[in-house]
This record gives structure tokens, sequence and C-alpha cells, in this order.
């Protein structure tokens, strides 16, 4: 997408005029439209077109202007690229609002155009009878250029790297992950561990789960290092479940639907890495990602067995459904080990229990550190992907005693996203650690303000917040 900014209106085909709610002055009007605000209340996200002296003009609402903040602005202008591209348009001008908060402002507006601007489509023929249409061009008027954009810019090509991964075939997301790590970013470092490496680590946990799939497992590592003098750095956990089964408990089939977004979590912290890299954030951090599907087979890991994991503790498995938590324990308790992190996040789409108490929008998050946290929630207030703390409460980890092993790997379904982050925290030991179950947001089931479709990257811009307050 081109993008410029200017003092006046170009040639283009639409021109976007903002408005707050309320009154409208004749003033804020650059021609006549007599009449044509009597029913334009300018609520939030409300638009209308208009055509005048040759000249196509598309009406926006921002809502109260007292209420005016970063994500009404997103909000906003997702319904100007909609509302644009319905139309097939490919170029628009927007009029920057008159306001004091000009960089506030600019990255609300530009993140909502960019983050719409988006599709992912299979369609037989779509470039002859119904092609996709997304803007090429959009000009800013009456507001200079700042150095944001280009941040801005970075991150959104960020989250589409994520989404495109996310909504990808799931026969096709080994090979489409692995090829994008190894090409990341020329300072990034990529490690890939084979099945045979695995084996050798012990990870038996990831192998197990393992068991029912004719792909072979992988263990991918990509580390930046953005700030050589420190030996700090933080390590992003991604659950990579290619594609989920439920394995032997096998899950109804409108459950199985949506279950090749099980490696979302995955495919964020690689793009959180390519993003850190690609802003030259002054950071270390490292995406650790353990990869397999969890499918069905005559050697499928079984109910009642027991498997070792990487940290040597034994798991009976009560439910192969549960099987997120298996190869995040083996990740988590490796990269303890190996990469020595001064803080651990691991993101998943864990447990549908997360979805029941939070719903589609929230994240849940679960820490064993109060600064970390707050960490977190000052970076979800930034970049507006919500969290919500939820409790470690350390007396539902009785639901994991086994008689034959260290553990069970399911407890009961009452306070299920509790007890999944309470599985996790035994293989962390005393690191700050935070687990982010993005099980609601990660993969919606409709288009919503500026996530168009199905894999929306939610947790990307968070971390990315993150680590710019870290470096």
């Amino acid at each position: 997408m081109k993008i410029s900014f200017s003092k006046n209106f170009e040639s283009s085909d639409v021109w976007v005029l903002p408005f707050w709610e309320g009154p409208k002055e004749a003033a804020d009007l650059p021609v006549p439209m007599t009449g044509v605000l009597d029913d334009f209340k300018g609520k939030n996200g409300e638009t209308a077109f208009y055509y005048t002296a040759g000249q196509r003009f598309l009406l926006v609402g921002l809502g109260r202007q007292d209420k005016a903040c970063v994500e009404a602005l997103r909000k906003a202008y997702a319904a100007v690229v909609r509302a644009a591209v319905s139309k097939k348009l490919k170029k628009i001008e927007i009029l920057f609002p008159k306001c004091k908060q000009k960089e506030e402002f600019l990255r609300g507006i530009a993140e909502g155009i960019f983050l719409t601007n988006y599709s992912f489509t299979y369609k037989h023929d779509t470039i002859k009878e119904d092609p996709p249409v997304l803007l090429e061009k959009v000009g800013f008027v009456g507001v200079e250029k700042l150095k944001l954009i280009d941040e801005v810019e970075t991150v959104v090509n960020g989250v589409h790297f994520v989404r495109d991964l996310v909504n990808g075939n799931s026969d096709d997301k080994l090979e489409t992950i692995l090829k994008a790590a190894k090409k990341l970013h020329p300072k990034v470092k990529t490690t890939v561990f084979d099945k045979k490496r695995i084996e050798k680590e012990g990870m038996g946990l990831l192998l197990a789960v393992n068991r029912g799939s004719e792909v072979e497992p992988a263990f991918v590592q990509a580390s930046y290092t953005g700030n050589p003098k420190s030996k700090g750095r933080v390590v992003l956990v991604g659950k990579g479940i290619l594609y989920d089964t439920g394995g032997l408990s096998l899950k109804p089939t409108d459950n199985m639907l949506t279950m090749k977004c099980d490696m979302a979590g995955a495919a964020t912290v690689l793009g959180v890495v390519k993003v850190a890299a690609e802003l030259g954030l002054n950071v270390n951090v490292t995406a650790v990602m353990p990869l397999t599907e969890n499918c069905i087979d005559g050697k499928s890991y079984k109910l009642g067995d027991v498997y070792r994991s990487y940290a040597k503790k034994t798991v009976e498995i009560t439910n192969t459904d549960a099987e997120g938590r298996l190869v995040l324990a083996d990740a988590l308790a490796y990269s303890v080990k190996n990469l020595k992190p001064d803080t651990i996040i691991d993101l998943a789409t864990l447990t549908g229990a997360c979805v029941v108490a939070l719903g589609d929008d929230i994240s849940g998050l679960f820490s064993n550190n109060d600064d970390l946290a707050e960490e977190l929630m000052q970076a979800s207030e930034m970049s507006d992907e919500l969290i919500w703390r939820m409790p470690v409460h350390s007396d539902y980890f009785e639901n994991y005693k086994s008689e034959i092993a260290d553990m069970v790997n399911s407890g009961s379904r009452e306070g299920g996203a509790i007890k999944a982050a309470l599985f996790l925290k035994e293989y962390v030991g005393e690191i700050p650690w935070a687990h982010l179950d993005i099980a609601g947001p990660a993969y919606i089931p409709k288009p919503k303000h500026y996530n168009p479709m199905k894999g929306t990257g939610h947790g990307l811009r968070l971390l990315i917040e993150f680590l710019k307050n870290r470096a």
C-alpha cells in the first residue's frame, strides 16, 4: 500500500471527511452539502457516500469528541475501509480530524485502515469473476508525516504475517512455518530440531502427542539479539498444534472445524520476533515453537498411559485433547534450562474454558509475578488487545494428583483455564512467567471491526508494546 501526506486533496477515488457526533459546522465542509447531514449523526463507524461536483465523498462518524481515543479511531476507520472496498475503490484521501493529539490520532486512524485492509482466500477464479479488492493508496490530508507511521506499517505487516499462517491449510502449515522461520530476518538466528533431535533431547510429551500423526514434529527456536551487551532475554513460547482432532478423546465435528488455528500461539511469537528485528528494538527475544499435529492412528498416545517430560516429571494421560499443555510443558522446561530467560511468556489457544469465561474479545492472563503481569496490562492498554488477569489458585492443583505418575494431564472441568495454567506453572520454576490463553480472540467466527476474517493475529501488537517498553 502506498501512503502519502499532503496539505490539500489530490486526485482519488474518494475523499473521506470526518465528523464528530453532534452539531455540524459549515466550516467542517470543503464543499456545500446542504441537507446531506440532516440524517448523518456522526456516531462512531457511521458512514455515508455523497456525490457532488464530479467528486465522491465518504462521510465517517468518529463518535463523541470527548470520548475520542485510539481504539475508537481504529473502529471508525475500519468502517471507512469496509465502505470503500464495498464499492471496489482502491485509492482514498483522508481529511485528518482537527485535534491536538496528532500522533495519537494518526496511530488510531492508520492502524484501523491497515489492519482492516486484509484478505485471504482459496476461491477459484476470483481474479476473473470477483477479485478481492484492497486499498492500494491512502493519502492523509492536513497532517505532516510522523515517524510512527513506518512503525505502524511494520507492526501491521507482522499481524498480516501471523494471519496468513493461521488461515492457511493445516496440511501446509509445518512447511510454511519452517520456511518462514528460516528466512525471518537477517538478524534472526533460527534453529530447527527434527524428530531425532527431539528424541535425543528427551521431549517425551511432545513426542507422545505426535504419535498419531504422519507428519513428524519439529521444535523451532528463532532468536533476535538486539542488545548484545545485555544478558537479559525474553523467551516467548507459542503452542504449535498444527491441527487438533482431540486424539482418542475425539472432538465433535463442529469443534474440529476451527482447529487449524491451534497453532496461533506459535505463529504469533514468530511474528513478534520478526517485527522486533525489523524495528531494531534494543531487546533480546527468542520465539520457541513446539510443532505437531494431534491426530488419530493405531500409534496414538492413549488414555491411562504415562509419558516422561523433558523436565523428567511423569504425566498420566487422562485426556488426549489436553495436548496443548503437554507440548508447552516440554518447550517451557527446555527454555528455562537452555535459554536462561529472565522472563518467559507463553501464548496458546489453550482452553474453551477461557472463552466461556471471557468471550471472543479478551485473553486470559495468568502469572507468577505481579510486576510482569502489570507490564503486560500496560501493553494491553496501549494496543487495546484486551487481557484480564485470572487467579493462579494453587489449591486447584489437587486435581492433578495421579496414583502412578507425578501428575495427570487434565483436571475436572470447573476452572479449566486456571487448572491448565497451573499445569504449565510446574515447568517454569521461579522465573517470572506469564501465560496468555488466546483461545477466544485468536480466531473469530465472523468479521469484527478491524479483524476482517478468522485469524486475527491477536497478541502480536500487545507483545511488541511490551518489548518496546522493555527496550
